[in-house]
């Protein structure tokens, strides 16, 4: 375990100690006092709607033995209550947040994995994640933690751990900057370009930019790209002599090809060639989206001189994050697929095919909102609309302020009027199908996680 003293995390975040041990080994960190256990340092975060400054006397009398605070000032008499504990006070909590990790980083040689895209981020994670613990103990991004506060913690817990593979999201430009700095990457995964966050960042082309800041964390970074992707294949075309650059695809001729799919509803095989021999592998979850993230897997596998068997073994047995593709299925053969968490186009697109391409008696959509598409709102749902009726749905029930235009452009399609529901407030939309379900129906509920979706997929299980 590589230990840090209080007298190096001075050092970096230029903090000052008030009182306590330079030579104090803080092992820990943690910045929620709900969870903390003894011997941790706390670290007060502040942000726009919350002031971790104000609970650093709870953190210590939970346990903590060490806190670092920013813009309070100290009574005599709280500094004699707690006498026996470290008190670090700095600048601004959430800029040594970022540099304490970074020193961090900077003790470890160790492989690290570094993932972003507008879709597919966490399932690729948690695959990655696999593979590479079949050779290596890894450290991964646990659940959704893939922002400036969650990503510096992660890179915290690091112990002995021989490698680690990192997530990393964002709703505007900069944002990946700054975790790829901290993080320095040797091997950075872009999975696609969307539309997610689009309203924030005016187009695709800057949705690429904001991702590309990736590569800005370490020199030479080995990039994994998906080469199906439009915009992707094109900027990998116009980089591929000058970047260290390896492709996944099934359409695209890439560096890693994905042959002899057979799609099974709740899993899939295809085979490819990592090295020498090509191999078959069965992914446990359906839908072509799928692949794709098992293609990529097999590429790390491949950089990291993985064996063929264990990669096999780490794409078959992955779990899913809870709330991506969570299927449940009931005793009347019901099946309900919770892919909820969240949404963009493409995730809404590849969640319908994946519903279309199932053996149920029905498939039923319910779909929500798709949040942060400002200006593209209306055009991007009413795509949706259009995969709705392509991909042959029965039945549609929608819910939001812009879902209305999925409903709108199903019908224009030319999806029948009586097999679609709209319901303003989404608390309707059990009742529904309660009434309406029938023996050997597959329910998909999708929708941004601000919709909440995942909730009603929750009470149809009850």
């Amino acid at each position: 375990m590589k230990n840090l003293k209080i007298k190096e995390i001075l050092e970096v975040t230029k903090g000052e100690l008030i009182q306590g041990d330079l030579e104090f080994i803080c092992k820990n960190f943690s910045k929620d006092t709900r969870t903390i256990e003894k011997g941790d340092t706390y670290i007060a975060i502040k942000g726009e709607n919350f002031d971790g400054n104000l609970f650093w006397k709870q953190a210590l009398e939970k346990g903590a033995e060490c806190v670092i605070v920013s813009e309070i000032t100290l009574q005599d008499e709280e500094l004699s209550t707690y006498k026996n504990k470290n008190i670090i006070k700095v600048e601004d909590t959430l800029q040594a947040l970022y540099e304490i990790a970074r020193l961090k980083r900077s003790l470890y040689n160790i492989p690290v994995i570094a993932i972003t895209g507008s879709v597919g981020k966490t399932s690729t994670k948690d695959m990655v994640a696999n593979v590479v613990s079949q050779k290596y103990k890894t450290l991964k991004t646990m659940g959704n933690n893939n922002n400036n506060i969650g990503l510096p913690f992660t890179i915290l817990k690091l112990r002995e751990e021989e490698a680690m593979v990192l997530e990393m999201g964002m709703n505007h430009l900069g944002e990946i900057s700054l975790l790829t700095s901290i993080a320095k990457p040797d091997i950075c995964i872009i999975t696609n370009i969307g539309t997610s966050h689009i309203g924030n960042l005016g187009s695709r082309e800057n949705i690429l930019k904001a991702k590309l800041e990736i590569l800005e964390g370490s020199e030479n970074p080995t990039i994994i790209i998906n080469n199906d992707n439009e915009l992707l294949h094109k900027w990998q075309e116009e980089n591929k002599k000058k970047r260290n650059i390896i492709t996944y695809g099934i359409r695209e001729i890439s560096d890693i090809n994905g042959k002899n799919i057979k799609l099974k509803g709740d899993s899939s095989e295809f085979t490819c060639r990592p090295y020498e021999k090509e191999i078959s592998i069965a992914v446990p979850v359906g839908g072509e989206h799928f692949i794709l993230n098992s293609l990529c897997v097999v590429s790390v596998g491949k950089i990291l001189k993985i064996e063929e068997e264990k990669i096999k073994k780490g794409i078959e047995s992955f779990e899913l994050t809870k709330k991506r593709m969570d299927i449940t299925e009931l005793g009347n053969g019901v099946k309900i697929i919770n892919d909820a968490y969240n949404a963009s186009l493409e995730s809404m697109k590849a969640s319908l095919k994946y519903l279309s391409e199932l053996k149920n008696k029905r498939k039923i959509a319910v779909l929500g909102d798709i949040l942060e598409l400002g200006e593209y709102s209306q055009k991007l749902h009413e795509q949706v609309g259009e995969a709705v009726y392509q991909n042959k749905i029965d039945l549609l029930i929608v819910s939001g302020k812009n879902a209305k235009y999925i409903d709108q452009q199903a019908k224009k399609m030319g999806m029948p009027e009586e097999n679609i529901y709209y319901f303003e407030e989404k608390e309707k939309i059990i009742k529904q199908i309660k009434e309406m379900i029938k023996p050997g129906d597959a329910i998909l509920f999708k929708a941004s996680n601000g919709m909440r979706f995942f909730e009603l997929a929750e009470e149809l299980k009850k």
